[in-house]
């Protein structure tokens, strides 16, 4: 009966969420949703979901906390070498015929691979004619992805990314340093959209060459994925690009819409008629 109980008071919960702050966390993985919850309780000794649920219900404070909690932000510049290593050798010739290109990094969390993406496209002479849309639905990370600022301490693992990606240059030379951290120069980040963008909730509003959306779909149910799948096929020229993280997929009911291009890593391409 604890166990019912507890499911109950999520089900509660999320449905507040979605009521009061417009997230909508409702189809999510509940095993992944559940652990996040339980976590956030075991830190702030809270007893139950219930008086977790109280609190965040009369302080925003504690809402906010926990919205910071269900957001994914797991990533890192260069993530998966391999997948940008084949961007630039697959996908990179087809962006060159394109006059103005648009890119689109859809739960981009604190902004890593959009710095990534950017400095790929600079290499291959294209970032002058792209914008870069990134979006998330955290307010918190987006702010910090606008500030191009990451730990100093991480730029030796993203320095070997950057070279197993095919860099062709000096990765030090991107950004600036004080003792703390890495700031990536404006010549990088003028080419950057950030805004708020939910997809659970939200639609397309554009049309783009290539979106990226790793590693985000594996936390929806199928129902939400399937959502999730229209509204980037929707967003996506003819003969776009589709980014799928190395453990995601095209759905069965999605496949009639897209053909894979670089299967291994997840890159796939939409139809023309599709």
């Amino acid at each position: 009966m604890s166990e019912e109980i507890e499911e109950l008071e999520i089900d509660l919960m999320l449905e507040a969420i979605y009521r009061v702050k417009g997230f909508d966390f409702r189809q999510y993985l509940r095993s992944s949703l559940r652990r996040r919850i339980l976590h956030r309780m075991q830190l702030d000794h809270v007893p139950t979901v219930s008086a977790l649920l109280d609190r965040i219900l009369h302080d925003e404070q504690w809402m906010n906390k926990l919205l910071e909690d269900l957001s994914i932000k797991v990533t890192e510049m260069f993530r998966d070498p391999g997948f940008f290593l084949a961007f630039r050798k697959f996908v990179v010739p087809h962006l060159r015929m394109q006059e103005q290109i648009r890119i689109w990094h859809a739960g981009c969390a604190t902004g890593e691979e959009v710095y990534s993406m950017a400095i790929l496209l600079d290499e291959e002479g294209l970032l002058d004619r792209t914008i870069i849309y990134a979006t998330d639905m955290s307010k918190d990370a987006i702010d910090g992805a606008k500030a191009g600022r990451f730990p100093l301490k991480k730029m030796q693992a993203y320095t070997r990314n950057y070279l197993q990606a095919g860099g062709k240059g000096e990765f030090s030379s991107y950004y600036c340093t004080n003792r703390t951290h890495a700031y990536f120069h404006d010549t990088i980040k003028q080419r950057m959209v950030f805004a708020q963008h939910n997809l659970a909730t939200d639609g397309s509003f554009n049309e783009f060459h290539a979106i990226l959306c790793r590693n985000v779909l594996i936390y929806f149910d199928t129902e939400l994925q399937n959502r999730v799948f229209n509204v980037l096929a929707d967003s996506l020229t003819y003969d776009g690009y589709l980014a799928l993280g190395c453990k995601e997929t095209i759905l069965a009911a999605q496949q009639k819409r897209f053909v894979e291009d670089q299967p291994e890593w997840r890159i796939y391409r939409k139809y023309a008629n599709g």
